[in-house]
C-alpha cells in the first residue's frame, strides 16, 4: 500500500522554493512592477548612471574631482532663482541651474587665468559663496521642505518632464563624449602634445565643463544639488580601484552606478528612507569595500603585495649572511 506521506519532503521542498521565489520577486522586482513612480525613478537612475558616471571618470583622471562638487553647489542659486520665479517648474529651475553653473565655470576660468590663484582655490571660493546665496534665497522665499527638496531631491518624485530632461541630457552627453573622447584622452595623458599640434584644448575643456553642468542640472531634481555629484564621482572613484584602463573604468563605473541606484531605490522603498541619500550611501559602501579589497588599488592587497616583496627582498641577504 502506498504511503501518502512518502512524497511530502519533495513537496515541501518545492513549496519552500516557490515561497522563496515569490518573496524575492516581491522584494526585488515587485515595487517596479506595481508602482509607476518606481519605474520612473528607475529609468531616471538608469539615464543618470549612463551619462554622469563617465563624466565622473574623466573628472577624476583629470584630477578635477572636487570641481564636480563645486559646480553642484554653484548650481543652487540658479535653481533657487528659477524656483522663486516659477515654483517647482523643472524647465525654469533647470535653465536657472544651467546658467548659474556655466557662469561659475567661466568665472573660475577667467579668475584662474588672470589672477595668482589656481583653479581649485577659485572653485572653492565660488562654490562656497554660491551655496550661501542659494540657501538664503530659498530660505527667504520658501519653506524648510522646499529647501530640503532642492538640496537633497527625491528620485521617487521624478515625473515625466523630469525624466524627459534627464533622458535628453544623457543622450547629448553620450553623443558629445563620443565626439570629443580622443582629445580629452590626449589632454589627460599629454596636454603639452595637444598644444604642440595646435589642437583646440580650450574648446574641448569648455565643452567638457558644459557636460558637467548639464549632468548636475539633470541630477538635481532627482538627487538634489548636494547629492547629484555623488552618483557622478563615487562610482568613478570606486571603479579606479579595480581597473586601470579608461574604457574598463568607465564601464565599471556605469555598472556600479546602476547597481547602487537600483539597490538604493529598493532600500528607500522597503525601509522608508530618502531615496537620494540611500543611493549615495550604497555607493559609499561599495567604495569603502573596494578601498579595502580591490585588486588594483585596495589597501589590503597592496599591503600584502608590499609585504611579499619585502620578504623576497630580504631572503637573499639572509642567505648571503649565512
Amino acid at each position: 500500500m502506498c504511503n501518502p506521506t512518502s512524497s511530502s519532503p519533495r513537496s515541501t521542498s518545492i513549496i519552500t522554493t516557490m515561497i522563496d521565489a515569490s518573496l524575492l520577486h516581491d522584494l526585488l522586482i515587485g515595487p517596479f512592477v506595481e508602482f509607476d513612480f518606481m519605474r520612473r525613478a528607475l529609468a531616471g537612475v538608469l539615464f543618470l548612471s549612463l551619462s554622469a558616471a563617465p563624466i565622473g571618470v574623466l573628472l577624476m583622471l583629470r584630477r578635477m574631482s572636487l570641481m564636480g562638487d563645486a559646480i553642484s553647489h554653484a548650481v543652487l542659486p540658479g535653481v533657487a532663482a528659477g524656483y522663486m520665479l516659477a515654483g517647482f517648474n523643472i524647465t525654469a529651475m533647470g535653465l536657472g541651474g544651467l546658467i548659474a553653473g556655466l557662469v561659475v565655470a567661466l568665472g573660475v576660468g577667467l579668475a584662474s587665468r588672470y589672477s595668482s590663484l589656481k583653479e581649485d582655490a577659485n572653485f572653492a571660493a565660488f562654490y562656497l559663496t554660491c551655496l550661501a546665496i542659494g540657501v538664503l534665497m530659498v530660505s527667504r522665499q520658501g519653506s524648510q521642505v522646499d529647501l530640503l527638496h532642492l538640496l537633497f531631491g527625491s528620485v521617487l518624485a521624478v515625473d515625466v518632464p523630469t525624466l524627459t530632461l534627464v533622458a535628453g541630457v544623457a543622450s547629448i552627453t553620450l553623443v558629445v563624449l563620443a565626439l570629443i573622447y580622443r582629445p580629452l584622452l590626449v589632454q589627460i595623458v599629454d596636454p603639452v602634445f595637444l598644444q604642440a599640434v595646435g589642437a583646440r584644448g580650450t574648446l574641448w575643456h569648455v565643452l567638457f565643463l558644459m557636460l558637467v553642468v548639464l549632468n548636475l542640472v539633470a541630477g538635481f531634481q532627482a538627487l538634489g544639488t548636494l547629492m547629484a555629484v555623488g552618483l557622478m564621482m563615487l562610482p568613478a572613484i570606486t571603479a579606479r580601484l579595480w581597473r586601470d584602463r579608461m574604457g574598463a573604468i568607465m564601464l565599471l563605473a556605469v555598472l556600479i552606478a546602476l547597481v547602487c541606484g537600483y539597490g538604493g531605490l529598493l532600500l528607500s522603498f522597503h525601509v522608508d528612507l530618502p531615496s537620494g541619500p540611500a543611493i549615495i550611501l550604497l555607493c559609499g559602501g561599495v567604495y569603502l569595500f573596494s578601498l579595502l579589497f580591490a585588486s588594483q588599488g585596495g589597501m589590503i592587497p597592496r599591503w600584502l603585495s608590499h609585504r611579499h616583496h619585502q620578504r623576497a627582498g630580504f631572503t637573499p641577504d639572509r642567505k648571503d649572511a649565512s
